[in-house]
């Protein structure tokens, strides 16, 4: 290698490749050298001969080369050194230094590529500067291209760090391919390999699926130098894909891959698509990559395309019948794969003289073309349409320029593009012809099956990026390479190479309105929602990835035009838009599309983004109707079988987009009355959820009340309508934020007025249950904060207590179980009012409230000071409650001895009423032992009613009612003691003679319950006498 002294002149050494010229710009080819002629750059013998060729400007000077340069040059041209050591025994080594100093590449993109990727493993950030860089844009790439070993060197030696530097990072130049082969340097397959598998194996960790895109560009990369390494390079990723352990163990799981691994995988898909349609493969070239594809296509696990497991869309690929198997019938396929498409593709061909003409002309036009049918060749200016499937169509532009041909590329772009606005407007004609009975029918079976917007083969995103990269190309980039023809053979004159390639284009229309139209139409395109959470999830992703490259543009006058332009044709293109009067029920909903059109347009016409907006609220997925009736169809239309209902897996994300765009309007229609009317309208038709529905009302009560301005009380009212709205829905269905949102709307109607709270607590039974009513709504309007709030006078207040009671009554009648409570503390200061609930509950107790309910009703009217009302509910209780013998630890107990506890200090009389309530109803001794504790303790009554007292003596155990009770107790624990004997074990001993002692108790407050307890005693013993060891313990304590 040489040291820097020794390098000869930089125009001598810019380039060693075929057709690569000193005058050229590093990566250019010279225009007048075809392929195979060996043609050099490097410098004429003249300067005068290199003006004429545009190598020199006129007045400059070059020295000749040697003999032994020239010599060297065409050597290293031809042959790897490797061949060169083989083939020649003796070479002086003067002459071999100067063949491996013209082996080395002269072009620094060419240094850059393989420099990038020979380090990519141990660099991760050394990105290529090609079409499919890293995420970070233009900034990142060049960051990452100014850390290749290329450029540090180069930047070493500039900053006086280093006097001499040897090229570093460049290919192996002892290694390359012969003139005859399209590559120029040495592959390192192995590291290809291993790098992939190492990525692949880290399962989207550490940054891998980066790196795996990176190798991805790469690709693009060289493909876009037209070297054949990049297929090769393809070859060796694809393997290594398909050898992926985890394909099978995902099959066999029935697991879906993950979003990023499948994406990389519909990258490789579109990569082989590619290279398949290169314009200049050899026949042979593309045999052998058919044999290959079909090859990963028939594996077992190789990913199917829309990554579900099955698709019904037909073969649309071959729209042109090109070859043999063009119209080959798909349904015989079980199924498409990722790679798919490419072997489709290898069924086309470039030969087409239109579209050679198209590609190759900027000037080829045909002003007296006439026909006007549906596949003319000709638009009504003369200029050039291509009507093939757009997809396909598209990916020959992607291809044009994958190969390096940005000029062909953006012709053919242009040419489809402006068929694509011819076929926009005979569909806008042929609604008009049939609106009158399309729109009596209501419904329409026709649609894409294939969306053009998340697609596999992205054709808007093409469109797109190749209009967009006019915009802002470079001299490098876009005229670096020699132009399409050359190669195909054809001869062109010269005079057309410069011309502009924009002649297809309106008065003040450039690269840029292109784009934005096309992104525009395909985003607007009418189509059906595929099949498959993957497809689906596609289309949202490639949606909003469009909109938000549409975002990045600023809008001028010129770009406005074309929004209210394609606005307007697709509010009025009827099923053949998606924002059409009519459309399919499944159509793939415009919500998000919807959402950047009004707010684009508003600034400039809101009316018309009002009325775009509007029309794409709809959700027809969701509506009742099923779809009916067909028309004739247009080009690349289908109707779709009315039966087909698929499963819509992102319809959770569709209503959140729907939402959105709704609250977007909201936020934007603040002060305007009639507006918030039409979308108020819109809402309540359209948005079929519950809480999308609730989300409105609260966004829209944010929006009204902000703390910088005085309430907008339409937009409150809005927010109230809402809330109402969402209230009747969830009124007989379950939601868990049910409780929040009655709360909400309580908070809504507040801030309206106090006639909005008067409207809910009237027509209360179409949005609210009795407990809600009575509970929140009734106990929230009621509570002196809103009194406060409201700041109501005494009328208002008493107008607004009087509408609460009403409702607490008709609650309580309704559901007086969970109500009556409520109800009574709402009528509290209403004598009648209290009354009537009281007489409610007392009606109700007999059979439609249990226990506990009385109980507590019962408690809050001693609370209240009405003992003889709570008495009487008390009663009513323990006619309803069942405790039984093991129950001494059931809720209830502390209920029964309140009731006791109230009787007796009622009275005699009301003691007696209730002990044999309790007797009825409680079989469980220690409860009944404690009822009849408390009751020998004290004298009953001793603050009577009236005032009244008592005498003050103790009731006897040997007179009723008391001597009932202890009878009853005492029986109790003789059936507790023989139900607990049935089943006893041994650890239960102890604890049994523990129960026995507390039953003694009981016996001795009889006057014979010595004796009687004796008895029972001597019955246990001689019955259980089998339990010896109990009795035993039970002789021990009780004799």
């Amino acid at each position: 290698m040489a040291e820097r002294g020794q390098l000869p002149p930089p125009a001598k050494r810019l380039c060693c490749r075929p057709g690569y010229g000193s005058g050229c710009r590093p990566g250019q080819r010279a225009g007048g050298a075809g392929p195979g002629s060996g043609a050099l750059c490097a410098g004429p013998s003249s300067a005068a001969a290199a003006a004429a060729l545009g190598l020199l400007p006129l007045g400059k000077t070059q020295s000749p080369e040697s003999l032994l340069d020239i010599a060297a040059r065409k050597v290293a041209e031809k042959w790897p050194f490797q061949r060169v050591e083989e083939r020649f025994e003796r070479i002086p080594e003067p002459v071999q230094r100067r063949i491996v100093y013209w082996s080395f590449p002269r072009s620094e993109r060419e240094i850059c590529m393989y420099s990038s990727f020979n380090t990519g493993a141990e660099d991760p950030a050394a990105a290529p500067g090609g079409a499919a860089a890293a995420p970070g844009g233009a900034a990142d790439a060049a960051a990452d291209e100014n850390r290749l070993p290329f450029r540090r060197g180069i930047a070493l030696l500039d900053g006086g760090c280093v006097d001499n530097v040897l090229q570093v990072g460049a290919p192996d130049p002892t290694a390359g391919a012969s003139i005859d082969d399209e590559n120029c340097w040495h592959l390192d397959e192995e590291q290809v390999q291993e790098q992939v598998k190492l990525f692949l194996s880290q399962g989207g960790y550490h940054g891998s699926g980066k790196q795996l895109n990176l190798l991805f560009a790469k690709v693009r990369e060289m493909l876009k130098m037209r070297d054949s390494n990049g297929a090769r390079m393809l070859t060796l990723i694809t393997e290594q894909f398909m050898a992926d352990p985890r394909l099978s163990l995902w099959r066999q799981q029935g697991t879906a891959m993950t979003d990023k691994y499948r994406q990389l995988w519909d990258e490789l898909g579109a990569l082989w698509m590619c290279i398949v349609l290169n314009p200049h493969c050899k026949l042979e070239q593309k045999a052998s990559w058919l044999k290959q594809l079909k090859k990963w296509n028939s594996v077992d696990v190789c990913p199917w395309e829309d990554g579900n497991h099955g698709n019904e869309l037909p073969n649309l690929t071959n729209a042109l019948p090109q070859g043999a198997n063009a119209n080959q019938d798909s349904s015989n396929r079980p199924h498409r794969t990722v790679f798919t498409r490419a072997i489709e593709a290898c069924d086309l061909h470039w030969q087409d003289s239109h579209l050679q003409h198209i590609i190759s002309s900027d000037l080829y036009t045909n002003y007296c073309y006439h026909d006007d049918t549906e596949n003319s060749l000709f638009d009504s200016h003369g200029w050039p349409l291509w009507h093939e499937h757009v997809p396909t169509a598209c990916a020959r532009v992607d291809a044009l320029r994958s190969h390096g041909y940005p000029r062909e590329a953006l012709r053919l772009a242009i040419a489809i593009v402006n068929t694509l606005r011819r076929q926009q407007q005979k569909q806008l004609e042929m609604f008009r012809a049939q609106k009158k009975e399309l729109l009596h029918r209501g419904v329409t079976s026709i649609t894409n099956l294939e969306g053009w917007v998340g697609h596999p083969l992205d054709p808007i995103g093409t469109l797109f990026s190749s209009l967009m990269e006019a915009c802002r190309v470079d001299d490098e980039s876009f005229h670096g390479f020699s132009d399409f023809t050359e190669n195909m053979g054809q001869c062109k004159s010269l005079e057309y190479q410069h011309l502009p390639a924009h002649k297809f284009l309106e008065e003040g229309e450039s690269y840029l309105t292109l784009a934005v139209e096309v992104a525009l139409i395909g985003l607007g395109q009418q189509r059906i929602m595929p099949d498959g959470l993957y497809a689906q999830e596609k289309v949202c992703r490639n949606e909003e990835q469009l909109i938000s490259k549409l975002q990045e543009i600023e809008l001028d006058d010129t770009l406005v035009k074309i929004f209210r332009k394609q606005a307007v044709f697709l509010l009025e293109a009827g099923p053949y838009s998606g924002l059409g009067e009519v459309i399919h029920r499944e159509s793939v909903p415009m919500h998000t599309f919807a959402k950047y059109l009004f707010t684009s347009l508003l600034p400039h016409d809101a009316e018309l983004a009002y009325k775009t907006a509007l029309r794409a609220m709809r959700l027809l997925v969701l509506e009742s109707a099923a779809p009916s009736g067909d028309m004739s169809r247009p080009h690349h239309i289908a109707s779709v079988v009315p039966n087909r209902y698929p499963r819509w897996f992102t319809l959770s994300h569709i209503e959140s987009q729907q939402c959105e765009l709704a609250s977007t309007m909201l936020t934007a229609a603040k002060g305007d009355v009639r507006r918030l009317e039409t979308v108020l309208e819109s809402i309540q038709k359209n948005i079929h959820s519950s809480s999308h529905i609730f989300k409105l009302a609260q966004d829209a009560f944010k929006i009204a009340t902000l703390m910088d301005s005085l309430p907008d009380i339409t937009l409150l009212k809005v927010s109230l309508e809402l809330g109402l709205q969402v209230m009747r829905m969830t009124l007989s269905t379950l939601n868990w934020r049910r409780r929040e949102m009655v709360r909400w709307l309580v908070t809504c109607a507040t801030e309206v007025g106090v006639y909005a709270l008067d409207s809910i607590m009237q027509n209360w039974f179409t949005l609210f249950t009795p407990t809600e009513a009575t509970s929140i709504v009734a106990t929230t309007v009621m509570s002196n904060s809103t009194i406060v709030r409201l700041h109501l006078d005494c009328h208002q207040q008493e107008k607004l207590a009087g509408s609460a009671r009403t409702l607490a009554l008709q609650c309580a009648m309704k559901d007086p179980q969970n109500c009556a409570l409520s109800a009574l503390t709402l009528c509290e200061k209403d004598h009648i009012a209290f009354e009537t609930a009281y007489q409610i509950v007392l009606d109700a107790a007999t059979t439609g409230m249990s226990y506990s309910q009385l109980f507590t009703i019962a408690r809050y009217m001693e609370h209240r000071g009405y003992p003889m009302r709570a008495y009487k509910l008390a009663t009513l209780a323990m006619t309803h409650l069942n405790l039984s013998y093991n129950q001494d630890t059931h809720p209830a107990i502390n209920d029964v001895l309140w009731a006791c506890a109230l009787s007796h200090s009622l009275g005699k009389n009301e003691l007696a009423a209730i002990i044999p309530l309790v007797v009825k109803s409680v079989k469980c001794a220690t409860v009944l032992s404690d009822i009849l504790r408390r009751c020998t303790l004290t004298t009953p009554g001793m603050v009577g009613l009236h005032g009244r007292r008592n005498s003050g003596k103790l009731m006897s155990l040997d007179k009723a009612p008391l001597r009932q009770l202890l009878d009853a107790t005492i029986g109790a624990y003789i059936n507790t003691t023989h139900s607990r004997l049935t089943h006893i074990s041994p650890r239960h001993y102890s604890e049994f003679i523990e129960f026995l002692s507390k039953a003694r108790e009981t016996f001795l407050m009889a006057h014979d319950g010595h004796i009687q307890f004796t008895q029972f005693i001597d019955n246990l013993k001689q019955i259980y006498k089998g339990k010896k060891k109990l009795m035993m313990l039970v002789r021990e304590r009780f004799g």
